[in-house]
């Protein structure tokens, strides 16, 4: 699958999760989603991020979620829409997962990273 593809792809899944959290009585907003590869490089530096995120690649994007007006920032409070993001399709990556959980974080698996 081309980079084209992955993209094309990640912004129809995303939609498909948006809808879901909607139904979820879930509010959204975004965070980040593309970074350059200097912020992506910064971030690795303040030991917040990877220099090779696929941010840089448009395939990943944070999320911001709230209930009932409420901002919720644990990694749990992102599960349900982690595992939903996670059964769309075999490359969809949640951070909730990662050795360092980024609970916002939905990626799409690419070049051997998330």
């Amino acid at each position: 699958m081309t980079l084209r593809e992955k993209q094309s792809l990640f912004v129809k899944l995303l939609w498909r999760l948006l809808r879901t959290a909607e139904h979820l009585d879930y509010e959204v907003t975004f965070g980040e989603a593309y970074r350059t590869k200097r912020q992506a490089e910064w971030n690795a530096e303040q030991g917040i991020g990877i220099a090779n995120s696929v941010h840089c690649q448009r395939l990943a994007i944070d999320l911001n979620l709230f209930k009932h007006g409420r901002y919720l920032s644990a990694t749990q409070d992102y599960a349900e829409l982690g595992n939903v993001w996670k059964m769309q399709h075999e490359l969809c990556r949640w951070g909730g997962d990662f050795a360092k959980p980024d609970g916002g974080h939905f990626s799409l698996w690419h070049g051997g990273r998330a």
